[in-house]
């Protein structure tokens, strides 16, 4: 196995970030997690911030271990209908280890 900059790949498993833009409306950030939660889905990291100049943009970041190609489509495909939600990217990380 080969490392670099001290770290080595600890397997295949890959985290999907989402990063969702929404109104920022006291009903939002439940209406999203609310997809996840359907689907027995427990985010290992969540992060949200009010932005925008005037407060008026709900950022939410969910990162999910262990997300396949095809659930990934329809979770951003479901996030994307919910009421106030104005974008949804994605993105995938491996999880390395120390060495």
């Amino acid at each position: 196995m080969t490392a670099l900059c001290g770290f080595l790949p600890a397997n295949n498993h890959l985290t999907t970030c989402f990063s969702v833009v929404s109104a920022a409306e006291p009903g939002a950030l439940p209406r999203v997690l609310e997809i996840f939660a359907k689907r027995g889905l427990v985010p290992s990291k969540l992060l949200s911030a009010i932005a925008g100049n005037r407060g008026e943009e709900l950022h939410i970041d969910i990162q999910i271990a262990d997300v396949d190609g095809d659930l990934m489509a329809r979770l951003v495909k479901s996030i994307s209908q919910v009421v106030s939600v104005r974008s949804v990217l994605t993105s995938e990380k491996r999880r390395l280890m120390s060495a």
